[in-house]
């Protein structure tokens, strides 16, 4: 956990509560974090030079969903580095397949998990990237 204060959270959501509540979460876990409130919000954001280190994207959000922001974002190579999980209540096989093939590294069904697995799942994650030498 030593370098988990160097981590960036970006979490991209249109739900405030749900957004609040992954803030907390993820703090206490010592991690920075950043927000948006929705897909345009995060492309701003973005493609103003912020570099996460993961991203966790909501599908269902009203004028660009998930599955376009990550397709955007992978095109235009954003944050080419960044860990991308898709953090839905959609949790359908087509969905996930079609989460997975666009580009995301994980796919996190909400209501399957407590805010805190998410969290250590995160954790999980980057701990793998050291020895990750795929590109994007």
């Amino acid at each position: 956990m030593e370098d988990v204060s160097k981590k960036i959270v970006f979490i991209v959501d249109d739900d405030e509560f749900l957004l609040d509540m992954y803030v907390l979460k993820f703090q206490e876990s010592g991690f920075a974090i950043e927000v948006a409130k929705g897909g345009e919000e995060a492309l701003e954001k973005l493609r103003a030079g912020l570099k996460p280190d993961v991203m966790l994207l909501d599908i269902v959000m009203p004028h660009l969903d998930g599955f376009e922001l990550l397709r955007i974002v992978k095109k235009e190579q954003l944050s080419p580095r960044a860990k991308i999980i898709m953090l839905t209540n959609l949790g359908q096989k087509e969905d996930v397949d079609r989460g997975l093939r666009l580009g995301a590294d994980d796919y996190i069904v909400k209501a399957q998990f407590t805010p805190t697995e998410i969290v250590q799942r995160v954790q999980a994650i980057l701990g793998n990237t050291k020895n990750d030498a795929s590109a994007s």
